[in-house]
């Protein structure tokens, strides 16, 4: 359908939904864009047309032509309650779990889409109360300065040039995922000749996109064995962590219960965590403010501590 054509049409269904009374078609001719200028034969043909394409659409049209004395006098109308969606309604249930969807996204990557879903809730009389499931914490991180640009690149299928361990890398981005609270990208490496993962966190400088719709994902790739690859299975450390009960849902199912020697604070529970680095961890373990103390080992507790005051200050 041409713009023009559409044009004609909203304003068609525009001035049939806003009028209190039936239309008569001579009226519709004067005040429609589109009718003007037409002889009587060809605003006939093109008003059928458009009544025809309105009922395709699911668009009924009423007339008034059983009253009508005339047919200068037949008028047309659209009752509202016949093309109004019916009120979406929520269980509470329902709506405490649409308010702690939205509060998934801890950045500000995604952060600002979610703020909006929850206003228009709002706006329409629900208000979503997530403190209901607060148990659950979910918490998805985005805050590699890469990831906002390597989304986009992987949603448009645009091409990306970035630096990795001291090298130019081109890649064609296929999917992104979270493991352990570090962002992968997989995809072609355009020089390599062949499918690879990178973790976002190592991303060196900028992610230069090219053009969008640059390639297609191609057929039968297993995205889910090449996440089985990831280095996530040998971890290069381990950190000891105490975990407020109820809190840092993520981080606990990552972990496992540790045992510790010394006393963890009334309401904590010790757990091992694997990670990589401390360029990893450190984040992930701030993000969730007093309700994780690294126990163990002293440098990762110094980097959490000194990441904590710095935000403090």
């Amino acid at each position: 359908m041409s713009a023009r054509k559409s044009e004609r049409i909203m304003n068609l269904v525009i001035c049939l939904l806003m009028a209190r009374r039936f239309v008569p078609r001579t009226e519709l001719r004067r005040v429609i864009e589109g009718y003007h200028g037409l002889d009587d034969s060809a605003f006939a043909r093109m008003f059928e047309r458009d009544k025809a394409e309105l009922r395709d659409l699911g668009v009924a049209i009423e007339t008034n032509e059983e009253t009508a004395w005339t047919p200068e006098e037949i008028g047309y109308r659209i009752v509202r309650r016949d093309v109004e969606l019916a009120p979406i309604e929520f269980s509470a249930a329902e709506i405490a779990a649409l308010g702690l969807a939205a509060q998934v996204w801890d950045s500000a990557t995604r952060a600002g889409q979610a703020v909006s879903a929850l206003a228009k809730l709002r706006a329409a009389g629900i208000d979503p109360d997530p403190g209901r499931l607060t148990a659950l914490a979910p918490s998805v991180g985005a805050k590699e300065s890469a990831f906002a640009p390597m989304w986009t690149a992987m949603i448009e299928q645009a091409r990306v040039t970035f630096g990795y361990h001291g090298r130019v890398r081109r890649l064609e981005p296929w999917a992104m995922t979270c493991r352990h609270g570090a962002w992968y990208v997989i995809g072609e490496d355009l020089d390599a000749g062949e499918s690879r993962t990178y973790k976002l966190v190592r991303v060196e400088g900028a992610v230069r996109r090219g053009p969008a719709g640059a390639f297609q994902r191609p057929n039968g790739v297993d995205v889910d064995a090449l996440l089985d690859k990831l280095e996530l299975s040998q971890p290069d450390a381990h950190a000891v962590i105490a975990v407020r009960d109820g809190c840092a849902a993520a981080l606990r199912r990552s972990a496992t219960p540790a045992v510790w020697d010394d006393p963890v604070p009334p309401g904590f529970h010790a757990y091992q965590l694997a990670y990589a680095s401390h360029q990893d961890v450190v984040g992930e373990l701030c993000a969730n403010g007093s309700d994780v103390i690294v126990l163990a080992p002293h440098d990762l507790r110094a980097a959490v501590v000194a990441q904590l005051e710095a935000v403090a200050r």
